[in-house]
Formats: C-alpha cells, sequence, structure tokens
C-alpha cells in the first residue's frame, strides 16, 4: 500500500472532551473505520516551549509526550485532518510517505 505514516503527538495529560487526548484520537480513528493506530509513552521529550519533561520514578501521572501513529492512504489522512481540524483541537502532526504490507502472504 503506498499512502503515509499519520503521527501526532501530545502530551500524556492533555484532555479533549473529557478523555486524554491520545484515547480520543484513537477512539475517533476507529470510528473513522481507520484500520489501525498505535499510542507510544516516551521516557522524555520536549516541544515547541522548550521545557523538557522527563519521567521520574517519584511521578505517577506526568505529561509527558505520546506519539499515536497511523499507516493510512493520503485520503484517509485528508479526511481525519480535516476532521479533527473541526474539533478544536490544535495539535502537532508529521505525516510521512509510506509503503506498507504484509510479510509472508499467500498467493
Amino acid at each position: 500500500m503506498q499512502g503515509c505514516f499519520l503521527k501526532f503527538y501530545v502530551a500524556e495529560n492533555r484532555r479533549h472532551r473529557r478523555k486524554l487526548v491520545y484515547e480520543w484520537l484513537l477512539e475517533e480513528a476507529q470510528s473513522f473505520g481507520l484500520h489501525g493506530g498505535s499510542a507510544f509513552r516516551a521516557i522524555a521529550g520536549f516541544g515547541r516551549h522548550g521545557r523538557l519533561h522527563e519521567e521520574h520514578f517519584f511521578e505517577l501521572a506526568g505529561d509527558l509526550p505520546v506519539e499515536v501513529g497511523f499507516v493510512v492512504t493520503d485520503e484517509e489522512a485528508d479526511r481525519f485532518l480535516a476532521h479533527i481540524a473541526g474539533q478544536e483541537l490544535n495539535l502537532f502532526y508529521l505525516r510521512v510517505p509510506v509503503d506498507a504490507g504484509f510479510t509472508n502472504i499467500e498467493k
């Protein structure tokens, strides 16, 4: 499949409509019919404001970056980005061209 890897970076504790943004993104993508998505929590990072966020043992609910990613067609990415733009959400994203497929497919 030719398409793109659509990735969003959000703070772990950021919320939208009383849900964590990374959970909201995954649920929205599923309801849109996207075929899969994943969220990965960072161990450290910094964003556009330059503040370093790191995991410490004594912190339970942190503000570490979470990467939420989807491998989608360009049309799916366009539709999903347009939907998010209409939700009063300002999110940083990357859209990277990708060639994706499965190994060991029976012919």
